[in-house]
């Protein structure tokens, strides 16, 4: 039976997964409350959803980040959140901000503000802080930004590179020049979604043969294993190392078939997924627990309206109920 992460030996102090979230955003959302606007103020953005995620299983979280301007300013008073320590680097930079209205029942934009780029001496600063704590703990999970110019892609180059030369496990959820440049590293485990793998021309459609293929080229460019989230009922995709395969059946491409629920609100299932195979992975889990995990936070997020948010006893529960068999090429 699969279980969510826990510590290995209670007695101890909890795993900890240090998270990579550059620049986080402040996010205000409208929502309806029995025809009242209700307003809700978060700290936002990718790194931070999944710091939520990881600390609702059980794993502490270390969240790395730069904060500056007002929006910064309101981020440093909401980025509190339980069993996740913001270590912060201040800024003249200032953060990203959206308002989102979703009375409607979908997400409409009211407006949004991006965040500005770091200079140098605050880039090398995220990266001493990243390259410290990831280094005490073992396990990074690297982040994007919301922008694509507020930071190099080649600061995950060297975060990956560095941090797995001296022994520290590191996942990425990125697309883009950010991925090829976190490739380079060699990282441990490598999640992206079919659409980012279409619009970075690294697949041709989105068969899953040619999915594969992708995937195929991206371990010969020095990821370890790599899961491509699709879209609808279509099931994941993952490719496992060697080290995961001995003694299955089939080959070294898995489909996950995650539990059938009825959206409430799509976005975030993505960064969830990587949040819970990283915060499984992290606990000394083999791979194949990681996958069900992942596949559950994905899961839960989707029939939520609270990003990177879930109950461990509601993963556990899908997670027993996730399928992995293998892949079939034409399918």
């Amino acid at each position: 039976m699969t279980k969510t992460p826990s510590p290995a030996n209670p007695d101890d102090q909890p795993n900890t997964v240090v998270i990579f979230a550059p620049l986080p955003v402040l996010t205000v959302t409208v929502e309806d409350r029995s025809g009242v606007p209700d307003i809700h103020v978060h700290a936002g953005g990718q790194g931070v959803w999944q710091s939520r995620m990881v600390s609702s299983l059980g794993v502490r979280v270390v969240l790395c980040a730069a904060l500056g301007g007002e929006t910064g300013d309101v981020l440093n008073h909401l980025l509190p959140i339980q069993d996740v320590s913001a270590r912060i680097v201040p800024v003249s930079s200032r953060n990203g901000a959206y308002v989102h209205d979703r009375r409607s029942g979908s997400r409409e934009i009211v407006a949004e503000s991006p965040g500005s780029p770091l200079d140098r001496h605050e880039l090398d600063s995220l990266y001493e802080l990243t390259l410290t704590e990831g280094l005490g703990h073992g396990w990074v999970l690297l982040s994007g930004p919301q922008e694509d110019d507020v930071l190099p892609a080649d600061l995950y180059r060297r975060l990956a590179t560095d941090l797995g030369a001296n022994g520290c496990k590191v996942a990425a959820d990125l697309s883009g020049e950010r991925l090829e440049a976190v490739l380079a590293g060699k990282p441990h485990l490598i999640k992206v979604s079919h659409e980012e793998l279409l619009d970075d021309g690294r697949a041709k459609s989105e068969d899953a043969d040619d999915l594969v293929a992708a995937m195929r080229a991206m371990r010969e460019e020095g990821a370890g294993t790599v899961v491509v989230s699709r879209s609808g009922a279509a099931p994941a995709l993952a490719l496992l190392d060697s080290a995961d395969t001995k003694g299955s059946k089939g080959g070294d491409v898995v489909e996950v078939e995650m539990p059938k629920l009825e959206p409430a609100d799509p976005a975030g299932a993505g960064d969830s997924m990587t949040a819970g195979m990283v915060a499984a992975l992290a606990c000394g889990r083999p791979m194949r627990e990681a996958l069900q995990v992942g596949a559950a936070c994905g899961a839960l997020n989707v029939v939520r309206h609270g990003l990177g948010t879930g109950g461990a006893r509601a993963v556990q529960t899908l997670a027993d109920r996730v399928e992995l068999r293998p892949w079939e090429s034409g399918k």
